[in-house]
C-alpha cells in the first residue's frame, strides 16, 4: 500500500516542480528587479532593430516578441508582427491588446518596447518569400475570428499571443513557433488534432487548457493549463513555464533552421 501511495506521489511532484518551480523562479526575479511595475512607467519606444522602411527596397516579415509587462512578465510575453512590401514607405505592425478594439494597426513602433522589454525577432524573413507570405498575413488579419470589443480573454486565450499563431498558421513556410512562454498561443476552439503551426510535426490541443505536441520546429511540449513544459529537438534546449526556450542558436536563426 505505501508503495502504491509513493508511486503516485512522486509523478504528482514531478509535475508540480516542472510546471510551477520555473514560475516561482521567475516571479522571485520579478520581485527583486527593477522592471516597470505599469504602463505609464514604461519605455515604449523604438528599440532600432529595424532601418526605415525606405532604407531596405526589399520586402521583409518579422515576428517579435517582449516580455509583457507588471505580474503578467512572470507568466508570457506578448508577440506581435510587422512587414513591409518591396519598395514600401513604411512598415506595418499588428498586435492584439485587451481593451477597446483588439486588433490594432500601427499602435506602436515597429520594433518598440515592450513595456520597456527589448523585443526579440523569432523569425525574419526577406526578399521574394517575404512577398508571397504578405497577402497570405494580411488575409489572416482580416479573417481573425476574436475582432470584436469584448472577444479578448488574458487566459486561456483569445489574446494576443493567439492572434499571431493564428496568423502564423496561415503561413508555415515561416517555420516558426511562438515561445513556450507566448500562454495564449496554443488556444483554440475545442478539441484539436492534426498538423502543428508549422506544419512539421502533429498536435492535440483541448482548448489551449492541455495539449502535446512533437515536431521539428516545435520540438516536444506538453502543455498544461497554458504552461509548458519540453524540448527543443533543432537546436539543444529545454522549455520552462516563466523563462520560455532557454538553449542554444539565436531565436530567429533556429526559427529559420528548418
Amino acid at each position: 500500500m505505501r508503495s502504491r501511495r509513493f508511486s503516485r506521489v512522486v509523478p504528482m511532484f514531478a509535475i508540480l516542480l516542472l510546471f510551477l518551480g520555473p514560475l516561482v523562479a521567475r516571479a522571485a526575479l520579478y520581485a527583486v528587479g527593477n522592471d516597470p511595475r505599469s504602463w505609464r512607467d514604461a519605455d515604449w519606444s523604438s528599440a532600432g532593430l529595424l532601418p526605415p522602411a525606405t532604407a531596405d527596397k526589399d520586402a521583409r516579415v518579422v515576428v517579435f516578441t517582449g516580455t509583457t509587462g507588471a505580474w503578467k512578465g512572470i507568466f508570457s510575453v506578448h508577440s506581435w508582427i510587422v512587414y513591409k512590401p518591396a519598395n514600401a514607405s513604411a512598415w506595418t505592425r499588428y498586435d492584439v491588446v485587451g481593451w477597446g478594439q483588439p486588433v490594432r494597426n500601427n499602435n506602436w513602433p515597429p520594433d518598440g518596447r515592450w513595456y520597456g522589454n527589448l523585443p526579440v525577432a523569432i523569425a525574419d524573413v526577406s526578399g521574394a518569400e517575404a512577398e508571397k507570405m504578405i497577402p497570405q498575413i494580411e488575409a489572416a488579419v482580416s479573417a481573425y475570428r476574436y475582432a470584436k470589443a469584448g472577444d479578448y480573454r488574458i487566459w486561456p486565450g483569445p489574446n494576443s499571443n493567439s492572434f499571431v499563431a493564428a496568423v502564423l498558421r496561415t503561413v508555415p513556410e515561416l517555420g516558426v513557433a511562438l515561445p513556450p512562454n507566448a500562454v495564449g498561443r496554443d488556444y483554440r476552439d475545442g478539441f484539436y488534432a492534426g498538423l502543428t503551426d508549422s506544419h512539421t510535426g502533429v498536435e492535440i490541443s483541448v482548448g489551449g487548457l492541455a495539449g502535446f505536441k512533437l515536431g521539428w520546429v516545435e520540438g516536444v511540449e506538453v502543455n498544461l493549463l497554458g504552461l509548458v513544459v519540453g524540448i527543443d529537438l533543432r537546436q539543444p534546449g529545454v522549455k520552462l513555464p516563466g523563462f520560455g526556450r532557454i538553449g542554444f542558436g539565436a531565436p530567429a536563426a533556429v526559427a529559420q533552421a528548418r
